[in-house]
């Protein structure tokens, strides 16, 4: 096991940079999904695990809570994994003690990862050359390293529990069953799906070591009963064993590994776009100046209908996403639709790119010296960056400042505490409790080479994890005014394990974050001083893809009045 770097970075399913899609979304039984009607929802029908019933009346008089799952379910029913992912999530922050809208997130998630694996070249490549025996090595590491580090408590009969779940649900997968399941064995499936957990109930779950005998066990039933290699069944119990865990917890590909890296670098292999989900097509948010995409004369507001053949109104958004990423000097084939209606297409060759985070440097208000810069993520590179940002708007004439740090789902701690040290002469910045007193720490800010002019930083409940460490030290201190709405809330740190036994990588929970004054992050957020709803950013497209202005930007413009009515 190597512990690489400690990050704090909310994966988003739907946000690509530089042609690389940044992370994939990350319990029991897998539930058969009926009409919901009258008094029932739905119930388990699978490894004798059930949900309880759920009243329903007329639409008029059915509770939010029941609408909100009876539209999930309708998403599941459809296949939609993703668009589910993203309705529980929302459905889980409402009701967080929902036990069954919690279930249904962690169900829909373990669909969506077994599609997202069996579309990944590398994990595909493990599946192939990996052996069973290496692959049960890789599943020990991986519970040896839970039972080390993870934030709580290990319980390792609801990790096979789990890890069972992740097969159950894989074997109704087609992505799964067309791989790896014998010709003249589909027949067989339900069968073993319906019976596997009454099959290994009485195995004893002391401890890993019983996890991987049983395991080895269900590979062994696997492969002779459905002809399932017994790598892509350990592989099914290594992924369940993590991804039920916690949302941000999760097994990384050795291509997914790669990139984990590169976002912390900062660089990548690419086209140089910034993309997002939208109607029937990939948004385009940013294009890298002299990236690939650059070149070839793609501008923030364009959209990618297809690449090469496949087209984003047939296929799922991430899996189109998926497409642009590639070996350096390999070609991907674009099809543009302009801001004006028109199409056309390109072909834009990946190269490594080197991703800022810093964008939009410039005195938004020249009467009042008023600074602003965005930040969109913090990598390694970031400290410098916004150093240089300052430096620059120092001689432009900066007597105050706007940091920017909507939409920014976070990233390295390190990075977050360093920029942070810069605003803050004294106090703490952030603490981090773990289970593990190793992962326990208090960050406090130094007085040498501080930037004190007055400031003002934008968060929205897209601003995540490191970016809420530096709103929260910010707003807890006192040393400035938060503006815009209360952030995403995710309060945990992870911790980045290269696995030792096979190519493979884990993203694990370490540790839980709290702000300056004692408040956990986690659930709750950074709360403004100044509540302004959202609109759209400056300089980025609307989702017609025109590209918004300064007076666009409410929460900009009540940046400026506050810095302006102030004085500075």
């Amino acid at each position: 096991m190597d512990l690489l770097s400690s990050v704090l970075c909310r994966r988003s399913r739907r946000v690509c940079r530089a042609g690389i899609v940044l992370g994939s979304l990350v319990l029991f039984s897998t539930i058969q999904l009926a009409p919901v009607a009258s008094a029932q929802a739905a119930d388990s029908s699978s490894g004798g695990v059930a949900t309880q019933n759920i009243a329903t009346q007329n639409i008029d008089g059915q509770s939010a809570r029941d609408r909100l799952l009876e539209d999930g379910l309708a998403l599941e029913r459809a296949g939609q994994w993703g668009d589910a992912i993203d309705h529980y999530d929302s459905a889980t922050r409402a009701y967080p003690e929902d036990r069954i809208l919690y279930q249904r997130l962690l169900i829909s998630r373990l669909h969506f990862d077994v599609r997202r694996r069996y579309e990944d070249k590398t994990y595909l490549a493990s599946v192939r050359d990996l052996s069973t025996s290496q692959t049960l090595d890789l599943y020990s590491e991986i519970l040896a390293n839970l039972q080390t580090h993870y934030v709580e408590t290990i319980e390792w009969s609801r990790v096979l529990l789990h890890g069972t779940a992740a097969l159950e649900v894989a074997l109704t997968e087609p992505a799964f069953v067309d791989r790896v399941v014998g010709a003249d064995k589909h027949d067989r499936i339900e069968a073993f799906r319906q019976a596997i957990h009454h099959r290994i109930a009485e195995r004893s779950t002391q401890s890993r070591f019983d996890l991987r005998s049983t395991v080895g066990l269900v590979a062994s039933m696997a492969h002779e009963e459905l002809g399932i290699s017994g790598t892509a069944t350990v592989l099914e119990y290594v992924s369940g064993a993590v991804s039920t865990l916690d949302t941000y917890t999760r097994l990384l590909s050795p291509g997914q590994l790669d990139e984990m890296f590169s976002t912390i670098e900062g660089n990548f292999v690419g086209l140089g776009v910034e993309l997002k989900s939208a109607d029937n097509s990939l948004l385009i948010l940013s294009v890298i100046p002299g990236g690939p995409a650059a070149e070839a004369g793609i501008v923030a507001g364009d959209r990618i209908l297809a690449v090469g053949s496949n087209r984003a109104d047939e296929q799922d958004p991430d899996y189109i996403a998926d497409l642009l990423r590639g070996p350096e000097g390999t070609a991907a084939r674009l099809t543009i639709l302009r801001a004006d209606q028109t199409q056309r297409e390109v072909s834009v060759t990946r190269r490594r790119v080197d991703v800022p985070c810093v964008e939009n440097v410039h005195i938004v208000d020249r009467a009042n010296g008023i600074g602003y810069f965005r930040l969109t993520n913090f990598q390694k590179t970031t400290p410098r960056e916004v150093e240089q940002a300052l430096w620059a708007l120092h001689r432009d004439g900066m007597r105050s400042l706007i940091m920017d740090l909507r939409d920014n789902p976070g990233g390295l701690l390190s990075a977050a505490v360093e920029v942070a040290d810069r605003f803050m002469s004294n106090g703490r910045i952030v603490t981090t409790r773990g289970r593990n007193a190793r992962e326990n720490f208090d960050y406090a800010a130094h007085r040498p080479n501080t930037w004190d002019v007055p400031m003002v930083v934008l968060i929205d409940r897209n601003s995540a994890s490191a970016s809420e460490i530096f709103s929260g030290a910010i707003h807890d201190s006192e040393r400035g005014a938060v503006i815009g709405e209360t952030s995403y809330g995710k309060g945990s740190v992870q911790g980045i394990f290269r696995m030792q036994s096979a190519r493979f990588g884990l993203c694990m929970t370490t540790a839980k974050f709290y702000s300056p004054s004692g408040k956990a992050i986690s659930r709750n957020g950074v709360e403004p001083n100044i509540v302004v709803p959202p609109t759209y950013i400056a300089a980025r497209p609307d989702d017609q893809g025109r590209l918004t202005t300064e007076l666009d930007d409410s929460v900009l413009q009540k940046a400026i009045e506050h810095l302006s009515a102030a004085g500075f």
